[in-house]
């Protein structure tokens, strides 16, 4: 029996992927272990291996098409195994994905590669009924913000499939038939139910307001649709808590130039360099790692179940890559010191940005930092990436005039705005964690020892 290639599951997140490119062709000889196509993902492009040796055949999977997991996108036949062409209906569903990702509907059936079993639709929606609802990840989450019971819905895809169109007609009888209720059905006295959350507007919406020809439409990729949807959720579902004060830099400053002049040579391919070179957001992220020991009650993440209490600080830091940003994570940073945390942050900034970061190196941690003071910002708020519950934007460091003791004098201050899931950090808790982030910052060199 041939083997099936199948569209991997390389994120927590990922409902759906892209290939980006093929590095063998149709009819070409790879051995198990070869790299067959390359992923793209909404953070991370990632090569898949061969899973068997023979004969690539029935390429389905297309270039840059979203492709839902677990699909198969070619078969590897055996050289003692006998060759059958797919039937051209299932390559052209395979590369028209309709809105939403579904692929039209058909009454025949779909013959796969030779040895194996035929499925037509409706044995397609007979095993659908056994097991969890087939659908795409755009009628999974309408059906959730629609509150529909998606097995109780009849899927018009392949193989029962439940699409967009699927879930809106089922939205709409359900509203149809909640209008249809006689008034007298309603208890007295009960309460209204809520009113519904408002939409966006519509593509169409949005067009119109606009001349045609004074724009061009570019297309979303996956890392800024998925970056749209965790934003929407964290706003939505997180009540964000904000507090900022100052921290004086002098002392780091300081520190910091001592270090970086005292670290040793070694050779490179370039010649020699400093085993290390520390910036500000290096000791940054150690002070926010500090911090948090220093206060673990906010070292915590929020679950309806329970609180989930950390036992290490481990910092995500946001980085700005070419279309979207990722945050890659530096685990137990309390523990490292300022020079294991400096060369560890510039790998993995420079494989973000080439997208070559193993999902383990950046899903979960504790905490994160997002810094916009290099480009001169001041201060803002950021967006709490969930599972976490705090997040710490920092602003440029620039003098300032500050009062001590009743004289004015010139002082290098940054600005920080600690954003808090309110459900697991408390307003109180809140400023003892940013406090404890000031002395650090202040008293850099309680980060040595």
């Amino acid at each position: 029996m041939p083997t099936e290639v199948i569209l991997p599951k390389v994120d927590m997140d990922m409902a759906t992927g892209q290939i980006s490119r093929w590095f063998a062709e149709e009819g070409a000889k790879v051995k198990k272990g070869d790299v067959l196509f390359e992923i793209e993902t909404d953070k991370a492009a990632m090569e898949i291996d061969a899973p068997a040796s023979g004969t690539l055949r029935n390429v389905t999977g297309k270039e840059r098409v979203d492709i839902p997991v677990g699909e198969p996108v070619a078969w590897i036949y055996a050289d003692d195994e006998v060759y059958a062409p797919i039937s051209p209906l299932r390559g052209e569903m395979r590369a028209k994905p309709t809105e939403g990702g579904a692929v039209p509907p058909t009454s025949q059936s779909v013959a796969p590669p030779s040895g194996l079993p035929a499925i037509s639709p409706t044995r397609g929606e007979i095993s659908q009924s056994q097991g969890p609802a087939r659908a795409t990840p755009l009628a999974r989450r309408l059906a959730r913000e629609a509150n529909l019971d998606l097995s109780a819905i009849a899927g018009s895809g392949p193989r029962g499939r439940v699409v967009r169109a699927d879930v809106e007609a089922a939205a709409a009888a359900k509203d149809a038939a909640a209008s249809a209720q006689p008034a007298a059905e309603i208890p007295a006295g009960a309460p209204s139910a809520p009113a519904p959350a408002p939409k966006p507007m519509s593509d169409d919406q949005v067009l119109k307001l606009f001349a045609e020809g004074s724009y061009e439409l570019a297309p979303h990729d996956n890392m800024r649709k998925t970056i749209a949807r965790r934003l929407v959720e964290a706003k939505s579902t997180i009540p964000h808590f904000y507090l900022t004060l100052d921290c004086e830099l002098d002392a780091l400053l300081a520190l910091r130039t001592q270090l970086n002049a005292a670290a040793p040579m070694r050779k490179t391919d370039k010649g020699e360099a400093p085993a290390y070179k520390l910036s500000v957001n290096d000791m940054v992220i150690k002070a926010m790692a500090m911090a948090l020991m220093a206060v673990p009650d906010a070292n915590a993440s929020w679950t309806d179940s329970a609180m989930v209490k950390h036992k290490h600080a481990d910092v995500g830091v946001a980085v700005s890559i070419p279309g979207g940003l990722i945050t890659p994570i530096i685990r137990h940073a309390d523990e490292k010191t300022l020079s294991v945390i400096s060369n560890e942050m510039k790998d993995l900034a420079s494989r973000a940005r080439s997208r070559k970061l193993k999902p383990e190196e950046y899903q979960g941690g504790t905490t994160a930092v997002s810094n916009l003071g290099m480009f001169g910002i001041k201060d803002f708020a950021a967006v709490i990436n969930p599972p976490h519950a705090t997040i710490l934007a920092v602003g440029a460091g620039e003098e300032r005039a500050v009062v001590k003791k009743g004289e004015i004098r010139i002082a290098t201050v940054m600005s920080v705005t600690l954003s808090t899931d309110h459900r697991a950090v408390d307003g109180a808790l809140g400023a003892e964690l940013l406090g404890a982030f000031k002395r650090m910052i202040e008293n850099p060199m309680g980060m040595l020892v």
